[in-house]
């Protein structure tokens, strides 16, 4: 079964798990410029679920880092945003998805709920992965987490 997990963002990190427990992973921008209306971002994340499940020959499931507060209101505006863009997708893609908690991945990577992002890239270059960012690094995590203590969606 495959399985795609996510760092929601701006700078959104993935990592994805093949059928046959083949991990990648990597982070893809959704900046917005000044001259894009502000749901563009939104509509190339839109597209870029499309391009990633269709390059991988689909996921079955995906989990994402469910964060509950936010440090500013533009933070939680895109989040939602986000949000909405992935459980719509995943609906019409049959696709299951699960929320996990920021203190859970956090935990499970690195042993203590709230790791900072340094203590998450370490976690998981000592999982032999060479992460460009923490948010690749978050959803490697997410991964991990999901493999080991959900063996995915029931």
């Amino acid at each position: 079964m495959s399985i795609l997990a996510l760092d929601l963002g701006t700078r959104t990190g993935w990592s994805l798990c093949d059928g046959e427990g083949l991990i990648t992973s990597g982070v893809v921008e959704f900046k917005q410029d000044r001259w894009q209306g502000g749901g563009m971002r939104f509509l190339r994340f839109r597209a870029w679920l499309d391009e990633i499940h269709r390059l991988s020959g689909g996921f079955e499931q995906l989990f994402y880092e469910q964060v509950r507060r936010h440090a500013g209101t533009d933070a939680s505006h895109l989040y939602g945003g986000w949000l909405a863009i992935l459980e719509v997708w995943c609906e019409q893609n049959s696709v299951a998805y699960q929320g996990v908690p920021v203190g859970t991945i956090k935990r499970h990577a690195a042993g203590h709920g709230n790791a900072n992002k340094q203590a998450m890239i370490d976690a998981a270059r000592k999982r032999g992965f060479n992460p460009a960012d923490d948010n690749e690094a978050d959803a490697i995590a997410i991964l991990l987490w999901a493999i080991e203590t959900q063996g995915g969606l029931a």
